[in-house]
């Protein structure tokens, strides 16, 4: 499969003409609260995915509009398997849905989907749907919209060391010569750059295992809002809140994401 060029981070400098921080190169949302915000109206909770599900499409138009090359969204977590059968089911159905209905829209706004994760445990029709996608709009640039699905960050981790502990035993590197970057490029998907901005709905203020590597230097925003109920005002709201911080990278002067 081609890959796409290396999506950089967001240069922090304030922009000369309009005064104002750019728009974050990647973005990456923890879309949670959808069972709270079935539960607060009254309704089942697959309601609550399927607005979830609305609340995306929402989103990724928005985010395109308004200048974000890279958006990962955090769709189903490799604990979730946990959850009952039924609202597993519920989730694998509409997972199914959204990739024939919304899969031909995506690829004619020039969007591109990869998908991060573990496969080779996928039921088979669920794994063909997402290598479709990827297939279709590999050449797409407008947008890249990654998709974390039976994905843990944990996980991730482990596998690139697996892979990197294999290197070693077959002596193409030394366990002294191991650095950060070997582990990066065996990631899902290390040709795309770390998130400048994660946001989590619901209010809970944590990263429940995702991203745990790439989120080292990332500014995290927390919103009260259940994902049914987010929308492009919400994206915005968090992307101001993003301008407004000061990014150091460790340092003790603000940097540029470069």
């Amino acid at each position: 499969m081609p890959q796409a060029p290396k999506i950089d981070p967001v240069d922090d400098k304030i922009d000369a003409t309009t005064g104002a921080a750019p728009v974050p190169a990647h973005v990456a949302i923890i879309m949670d609260g959808n069972g709270r915000w079935a539960a607060a109206r009254g309704l089942p909770r697959v309601e609550g995915h399927r607005r979830g599900v609305e609340a995306l499409r929402k989103t990724v138009r928005a985010a395109g509009e308004i200048g974000i090359r890279c958006l990962t969204i955090f769709s189903f977590s490799s604990e979730n398997w946990q959850r009952p059968a039924s609202e597993v089911r519920d989730l694998m159905g509409l997972l199914r849905l959204f990739i024939r209905k919304d899969l031909a829209e995506l690829h004619s706004n020039g969007v591109r989907v990869r998908v991060i994760g573990e496969r080779d445990s996928l039921d088979p029709d669920i794994r063909r749907l997402l290598e479709e996608a990827e297939q279709l709009t590999a050449d797409n640039r407008n947008l890249t919209l990654v998709v974390a699905f039976n994905y843990g960050a944990r996980d991730e981790i482990a596998r690139a060391v697996k892979r990197v502990a294999a290197d070693v035993a077959s002596g193409a590197i030394k366990p002294g010569d191991v650095t950060e970057q070997m582990i990066t490029a065996r990631l899902d998907a290390p040709d795309i750059a770390d998130p400048d901005l994660i946001i989590r709905t619901s209010g809970e203020q944590r990263l429940s295992n995702f991203l745990l590597w790439q989120a080292a230097y990332s500014e995290l925003v927390f919103t009260p809002l259940y994902w049914p109920d987010f929308d492009r005002a919400a994206l915005e709201a968090a992307i101001d809140e993003y301008r407004r911080r000061e990014r150091r990278f460790g340092g003790l002067a603000a940097q540029s994401g470069a």
